[in-house]
């Protein structure tokens, strides 16, 4: 009870701690589990093409063509996202379900700090952790 009590007593510093805690729990799974090299050739492709396509935007059928090849590659992008994904997922809904709980009455405002919080958080995580 003492945890809650804390909480309670500092919504704000509460919010930006768990937050933090989230977005490293996240970061780690990101850096661990996916394959960043495919991912980042892949995102590099995607770039290439999307000069490519402003470069031949009076050639319909040559946008078409690399149009589908950036398709592949967001696809596959996407599959290397999800695996991670899925480990966090049922954590991070748990301790929502918790922070609900607790910030239902008292802080209305709790949603609006963790989602600021945990962007900061995750940009900073994914340049330690050189994440895609």
């Amino acid at each position: 009870m003492a945890l809650k009590e804390f909480i309670i007593a500092n919504p704000k510093i509460s919010i930006i701690v768990i937050s933090g805690l989230i977005s490293l729990f996240i970061s780690l799974v990101n850096y661990f589990v996916m394959d960043k090299e495919k991912v980042m050739k892949g995102k590099e492709r995607q770039k290439e093409l999307q000069k490519e396509i402003k470069a031949n935007k009076d050639n319909p059928s040559k946008i078409m063509e690399l149009q589908k090849e950036m398709m592949s590659h967001v696809g596959e992008n996407f599959k290397h996202s999800l695996k991670p994904m899925m480990i966090t997922m049922l954590p991070i809904l748990v301790v929502f379900w918790w922070i609900k709980d607790i910030f239902a009455e008292s802080f209305s405002g709790w949603f609006w700090w963790y989602l600021i919080s945990a962007i900061v958080f995750s940009i900073i995580f994914r340049k330690i952790f050189k994440l895609p």
